[in-house]
């Protein structure tokens, strides 16, 4: 069932990707747990695919994902270069982005050059968010953005810019401007790409039940329990997301589906099971 999710969600246009860790025994060490992660794949108000690998090398995303030639949005993190199709388009998140200037805000409140960047990083996330309580459509928001936005991150721009000129090299402020100076292609995207939302926000919250269940079960009993928590993870954060009853969705699709064809699991996953019941 998750690899039919995974296929439904590749064949899309539009994919936001985040991983953290997590602790798995394994026999390498007595006491010692090794540190895998799962990595989680989803598009905004779709379904979410969890991955578990042992490692957070770059060969993770890059299998998963395989020819994937949509939209992928992330963290900063180099894992996901390098990966997809040909003609995949790498869009960045502005809330890591805005966290950079905002630990240089924490570090000196006072601060007369990262304080003012935050807060017109505030701005550009008030301009989405006004959409959101009118409702607009995409395209709507589309030419809010355009009209808003662009005169935002020209201001944005000039301010990290001059920001980078006087920062020391090993301040909090001057590591915040390289890590968006460095990822402005990227961070602009979504003037491009109308579909693009600003943060990966929507990927991290899906992940929160991860960080806060670690406290709880401490560990992943085995490597090949990892593939099996994470379709477990797969299909009830897909439920969750599509506002699907997790209980009943698995008592109607569990019973008699080792007798289903493979070829015809696509019919039942959580995204599609809401299109044929809705």
């Amino acid at each position: 069932m998750v690899a039919a999710m995974r296929r439904e969600l590749i064949s899309g246009s539009y994919i936001q990707a985040d991983e953290t860790p997590v602790d798995v025994q394994t026999r390498e060490g007595r006491g010692k747990n090794h540190q895998a992660y799962l990595w989680q794949y989803s598009r905004p108000g779709g379904s979410a695919v969890f991955d578990f690998r042992l490692g957070r090398g770059r060969d993770g995303p890059k299998r998963f994902l395989g020819q994937f030639e949509g939209i992928l949005q992330t963290d900063g993190y180099a894992g996901y270069d390098q990966i997809g199709g040909p003609t995949m388009v790498h869009a960045g998140c502005w809330a890591h982005a805005r966290r950079k200037f905002f630990e240089a805000v924490q570090l000196n409140p006072r601060d007369p050059v990262a304080a003012p960047i935050v807060a017109r990083m505030d701005e550009l996330f008030a301009v989405d968010a006004e959409a959101r309580r009118k409702a607009l459509s995409i395209a709507a928001r589309h030419t809010r953005r355009q009209e808003t936005a662009k005169p935002l991150l020209d201001d944005i721009r000039s301010k990290i810019d001059a920001a980078q000129s006087i920062a020391l090299p090993s301040s909090a402020l001057s590591k915040a401007c390289q890590y968006a100076l460095t990822l402005w292609k990227k961070l602009t995207r979504f003037l491009e790409y109308p579909e693009l939302e600003l943060s990966t926000n929507l990927a991290e919250n899906s992940m929160r039940p991860v960080a806060l269940g670690r406290k709880n079960w401490i560990h992943i009993g085995s490597p090949q329990a990892g593939p099996k928590v994470a379709a477990i993870l797969s299909v009830v954060e897909s439920c969750r997301r599509l506002k699907l009853p997790v209980r009943d969705y698995l008592a109607a699709v569990l019973p008699g589906i080792a007798d289903r064809p493979i070829l015809r699991l696509s019919d039942f996953t959580p995204a599609e099971w809401v299109v044929r019941h809705s």
